[in-house]
């Protein structure tokens, strides 16, 4: 018990001398004293848990007493009465787990079903089952491995009492240490609980959007469009934004000359939305048609037209491409223009240049010349004109 409650304290004293230490400032002392504080934490902790075993081993051992322990005989006993019975613990177990795991998933869409959700879309469904299926195999598996280990220990004579104790206070001892993980924990738990995403739905989280590989109590697993694989701590996750519930929708903004029909412009995108939700390609993957909105916006090229219409889940960036697509080249056959930024230069009315004024004639040539264009005649000087 005393040793159990010298590893709570180590555990509890380590973020409390960090912070006192890093109070000090950054600097290769400070980092270097932290590398001792660890280093001193990490061997009082061999210490305590050694000297825990060696107190469990030694209650064993004074039931029994030693010299009973290892005979032949006592050995054959032992199997007899006991290792019969703990292989026969460790195959239960492990029969329960994989039957739980392999029954999970009808368990979880069955439950899903019955309180309402039967109308939901099959994908979602799928996602979601998967997801809460593989938590809850998690969370079995571990119930079970220490429900057998307790067993196992009283099988072997050992009692579990102290133990549960001293698990017990180390647990609290943890979770002072360790309150990132419980934090993280908690948080996956209301993920899955409040259904706010499921394997395969693309998300935005701490910051990074990506497609959702795996949800766990602890993290979420995400892949960009790069290929990225982002592991996130549950902790970390303050918002999430989830682009893929339920339904999607495109939304967006078209650009159409200032010069251009407005009335005509929007016909022709309502027109192309309705040919595509027609399409028995694309019909599937629309739930509304995308429809003009109106003028949304007076740009710096030209008027932008919202656009809005509803799809499939995941499908919004496969409908938008392919709606830009047709936009386009109905724009083109329409001779709607799409604009792109103009910069037009004004140099201002130029001012006249001075003329040089034939002493004979009076005609005015330009500037520089030395001999006169109508009579010839040389040119001495240079003159402005009147109005210059």
């Amino acid at each position: 018990m005393l040793s159990a409650l010298a590893l709570a304290a180590l555990v509890f004293s380590r973020p409390r001398l960090h912070t006192s230490l890093e109070r000090h400032g950054p600097g290769s002392r400070v980092h270097q004293l932290l590398r001792v504080v660890d280093a001193v934490i990490a061997v009082l902790d061999v210490i305590t848990l050694a000297t825990i075993g060696a107190a469990a081993i030694a209650i064993t051992l004074s039931r029994e007493g030693p010299e009973a322990l290892f005979t032949p005989e006592s050995v054959r006993v032992w199997v007899m009465e006991h290792g019969f019975l703990i292989l026969l613990i460790v195959a239960i177990a492990y029969l329960v787990y994989r039957l739980l795991r392999s029954a999970l998933p009808n368990i979880v869409e069955s439950s899903m079903s019955s309180r309402g959700k039967s109308r939901r879309a099959r994908e979602d469904l799928s996602r979601r089952v998967q997801t809460l299926s593989g938590a809850l195999a998690t969370v079995a598996a571990i119930v079970i491995v220490l429900a057998a280990a307790f067993m196992v220990l009283s099988e072997i004579g050992v009692d579990v009492t102290p133990l549960l104790a001293t698990a017990g206070v180390a647990g609290i001892a943890i979770g002072f240490g360790a309150q990132s993980l419980i934090k993280d924990m908690v948080n996956g738990l209301f993920i899955l609980l409040e259904d706010q995403y499921n394997k395969g739905d693309v998300v935005k989280v701490a910051g990074i959007t990506g497609v959702v590989e795996d949800v766990a109590l602890k993290r979420t697993i995400l892949r960009d469009l790069d290929g990225i694989v982002h592991s996130i701590p549950n902790g970390e996750i303050t918002t999430a934004s989830n682009y893929t519930k339920q339904y999607a929708r495109v939304n967006l903004d078209v650009p159409v000359a200032y010069g251009e029909d407005l009335d005509h412009s929007i016909n022709v995108i309502n027109r192309v939305g309705q040919e595509m939700a027609k399409d028995p390609a694309w019909a599937p993957k629309i739930r509304s048609a995308p429809q003009s909105l109106g003028v949304n916006k007076f740009g710096d090229s030209g008027v932008e037209i919202k656009v809005l219409g509803d799809t499939k889940p995941m499908m919004q960036w496969e409908v938008s491409r392919e709606f830009r697509l047709r936009i386009k080249k109905a724009f083109d056959q329409e001779g709607i223009e799409i604009p792109w930024p103009h910069v037009k230069l004004y140099h201002g009315e130029r001012a006249p240049r001075p003329r040089v004024i034939c002493p004979s004639c009076n005609y005015g040539n330009s500037q520089g010349s030395k001999f006169c264009a109508q009579c010839g005649a040389p040119l001495e000087k240079t003159l402005p004109p009147d109005n210059a």
